[in-house]
């Protein structure tokens, strides 16, 4: 029996002592964990299946989300090419069900990076400057946490008036809170690692240290929270919509769907069983992807 030997100065052999002495990175480890959760797995496969629908589906639907048709009004699933029915002016249903996915989908990405941005700045500051500075911005956070979310929000639509962009701002504007505490509480335990005190007897200054050191090494919690705030922004929206204060027609959005079937259900059940079931699977694909990169980025389970 033959055996093969790989000498040291082969380039085979040179890959080979070159990756078990890389070993895999914290990254790899986590996107491997990652793909072996079902769930998670299952989630991101059904997001990007909706996201690919929100982006080309009102493109290709034979119908307009907002076109009118009198002739069609409150018209069956499977009935008259409109493969989930109408509402009250004759709209297709799939067709608005594809926008308000789009909107919706747009309201949740956009809210968060605003949140996401005012957070991670608003703690990292806090929690890396310390002292007086640290106690006045988490008093700032703590009275914006008394405030209710609806009269906030509220109270910046009534002041700069609705659109579609300020709610955008102004959902975001709210979900920072928390992610600001988590980024203070992530930075108040690396300001004192070896690395962030060779960075200071380098020379380099507060915002540098925040920026190159502190901020990369947050990635791991973000990220893993920014896929549970997704979520909850669009059902924020939602909420908004159901009270008449969020997206207005002729544009719709989950949220506004859902408010108008359920007006509309004892005549039309298919006006609120679509755009809920929509709702329920968008809101269940971004958990389980959360769940799936909190179990895979948790320390304890490496």
């Amino acid at each position: 029996m033959s055996t093969s030997l790989i000498l040291p100065g082969s380039s085979s052999g040179g890959e080979l002592m070159e990756k078990a002495l890389k070993g895999r990175s914290l990254w790899d480890d986590a996107r491997r964990r990652l793909l072996r959760n079902r769930a998670a797995v299952a989630g991101m496969t059904i997001l990007a299946l909706l996201v690919v629908a929100a982006i080309l589906g009102p493109l290709i639907t034979p119908f307009h989300y907002d076109a009118i048709n009198k002739e069609d009004v409150w018209v069956a699933p499977l009935t008259h090419g409109h493969l989930l029915g109408t509402d009250s002016l004759g709209r297709d249903l799939l067709a608005r069900l594809l926008i308000g996915l789009r909107v919706s989908l747009a309201i949740g990405l956009v809210a968060t990076l605003v949140s996401l941005i005012i957070g991670v700045a608003w703690g990292a500051v806090a929690g890396y400057v310390g002292g007086r500075l640290d106690e006045t911005m988490m008093r700032v956070v703590d009275v914006l946490y008394s405030l209710p979310f609806i009269f906030f929000v509220i109270l910046l639509m009534v002041t700069f008036g609705s659109n579609i962009i300020l709610i955008f701002v102004a959902i975001g504007a709210v979900e920072w809170l928390t992610m600001s505490r988590i980024v203070r509480g992530q930075t108040l335990t690396l300001k004192h690692k070896e690395f962030i005190e060779a960075a200071r007897a380098a020379g380099l200054d507060s915002a540098g240290i925040i920026a190159r050191h502190i901020v990369p090494n947050l990635l791991g919690p973000v990220v893993v929270y920014v896929t549970l705030t997704i979520p909850a922004v669009i059902l924020a929206e939602s909420f908004l919509s159901f009270l008449g204060l969020g997206v207005q027609p002729p544009m719709a959005s989950l949220g506004t769907l859902i408010a108008g079937g359920a007006q509309d259900m004892e005549l039309a059940w298919w006006l609120l069983v679509f755009p809920s079931l929509l709702m329920v699977i968008t809101l269940m694909s971004f958990n389980f992807i959360g769940d799936g990169l909190r179990d895979a980025l948790d320390p304890k389970d490496r």
